[in-house]
């Protein structure tokens, strides 16, 4: 798996390692232009991208999750078992994002933060540079089955560093150092505290289409833990006023906490999901 992720990853370096240098010499626009369309929806995949909502702009992002298409005609290939996460998104600046979202898996709502930091531009600094904060609530927990919960434990937080350069005209890498805690966990020898670190590229292949890869390597998971790292594979499709993103993921989860610490689904045995997530301006 490692080696696969590293021939991803790698593969268009490769390919542009050759470019006729004059390529890399553009006026300061043009330059900026790149940074600004590093990536085109909110998200790669599973992950938050560099990319913000405009000032006094609300968009809407509705991300769906089906069930395993490894279960087959049982559950029509997942759509029996569908998860859906409503965010809300409002633009208070270019560079500052607030965001309310609700997810159907584990009942889950969530506030979040998003602002930019540094921004690529031509003679200038080489990278993005985007924090993400959010603070969830998970409330599928029933005091039938855990009476002695208290609400500390039904809370989750999550702190990006997101880092991004768009190296060229059609291709943009993310790095993603990531700290999120788990008021209650469900494995007796995993940290409440945990740590990633979120890999993720944008290829552009036409005007309108782009191949998206998004990859989490949990650095501090227990032994025993029967979860997984999220490895996302998806297609952005760009449709005027919205963003259509169609994706194959071994996650069902679609917040921060729940993607990189409870993954169930295992590439290697056929445990994927299909999904879209859909960004709509207003």
């Amino acid at each position: 798996m490692k080696h696969f992720l590293l021939f991803i990853f790698c593969l268009p370096l490769l390919l542009h390692a050759q470019d006729d240098l004059l390529n890399e010499i553009d006026t300061d626009s043009t330059i900026n232009q790149y940074a600004d369309a590093a990536f085109k929806g909110l998200q790669i995949v599973n992950f938050q991208s560099t990319k913000l909502v405009a000032d006094d702009t609300f968009v809407l992002v509705v991300a769906h999750r089906f069930g395993n298409l490894k279960n087959g005609i049982d559950t029509f290939f997942g759509l029996d078992e569908a998860v859906t996460r409503l965010n809300f998104i409002y633009g208070i600046s270019d560079n500052l994002n607030i965001g309310i979202s609700r997810s159907s898996f584990q009942k889950i709502y969530e506030g979040s933060i998003k602002y930019r930091i540094v921004k690529q531009s031509s003679n200038g600094f080489p990278l993005t540079i985007v924090g993400f904060n959010a603070v969830l609530v998970n409330t599928s927990f029933e005091k039938e089955s855990f009476p002695l919960i208290e609400f500390s434990d039904r809370l989750g937080y999550t702190s990006q560093i997101l880092i991004s350069r768009k190296v060229n005209t059609n291709l943009s890498l993310e790095f993603a150092p990531t700290l999120f805690h788990e008021g209650l966990v469900s494995v007796n020898e995993q940290d409440n505290t945990q740590f990633a670190l979120g890999f993720g590229g944008r290829y552009k292949l036409t005007k309108r289409w782009s191949l998206n890869i998004d990859y989490g390597l949990h650095l501090n998971r227990a032994e025993n833990s029967p979860f997984k790292n999220p490895l996302s594979i998806g297609f952005d499709l760009e449709t005027g006023g919205h963003v259509f993103q169609l994706h194959f993921t071994n996650a069902q989860g679609m917040n921060t906490n729940s993607f990189l610490g409870q993954t169930t689904g295992d590439w290697t045995d056929g445990d994927v999901f299909f999904g879209f997530n859909l960004s709509r301006t207003f």
